[in-house]
């Protein structure tokens, strides 16, 4: 049963490949973006509470985030394995994740680190914002976004790695080589991420 995170700054494509590696493996992928962009569009509570802090480039409150993962979690079809996208990303999370697996005898048996360099990131996401229009696509926003993705996330990165559980790839390149990449790595590792394996890096 795999149970994995995919982890990285913004802009590392971790959205993209989330979706592919979850389809080749056979398991769901849980973006906690996708979800609350899905909640902005239709205007739901969570939707109205979460826009603010999504279009300042801010996180969402741990509150919020939780419960959102917390009933998803809950479905029947992350049963046999899951991939999520965009959850942990503060330390306070992976206590509440670890305490969600836990009550159902379970553990993370994985987590994948996209790597890139700040001003690739930059510039790949100032070209987004000229395609999709994001409002949390401005130069000042993204680099916002940066700076608490290193002094928030960066931490949890460094908890895995304690845990053995990381796996990182280099995200620069084509999203075909990246994908590439990840998936040579989780089959360098496949016998231990099957077993669930604590330590596997």
């Amino acid at each position: 049963m795999i149970k994995m995170i995919i982890m990285g700054p913004p802009g590392s494509g971790k959205g993209t490949q989330a979706a592919r590696i979850a389809e080749l493996i056979g398991i769901p992928t849980i973006s906690t973006g996708e979800i609350f962009r899905q909640n902005i569009a239709k205007l739901t509570p969570l939707g109205i509470k979460s826009k603010q802090y999504i279009d300042n480039g801010d996180f969402v409150p741990d509150v919020l985030t939780n419960q959102m993962v917390r009933d998803r979690l809950g479905n029947p079809d992350v049963r046999n394995g899951f991939l999520l996208d965009g959850y942990p990303r503060t330390p306070q999370q992976v206590g509440e994740l670890d305490s969600m697996l836990a009550k159902e005898n379970q553990h993370l048996t994985a987590t994948l680190l996209l790597t890139a360099d700040d001003e690739e990131l930059l510039k790949r996401l100032l070209e987004r914002a000229k395609v999709t229009g994001r409002s949390d696509d401005t130069e000042a926003v993204i680099r916002h976004r940066l700076d608490l993705y290193h002094e928030q996330t960066e931490p949890v990165v460094a908890l895995y790695a304690e845990r053995g559980l990381l796996l990182p790839v280099d995200g620069d390149g084509e999203v075909d080589e990246v994908t590439g990449r990840i998936l040579a790595h989780i089959e360098s590792h496949k016998s231990s991420i099957l077993a669930g394996n604590r330590a596997i890096s």
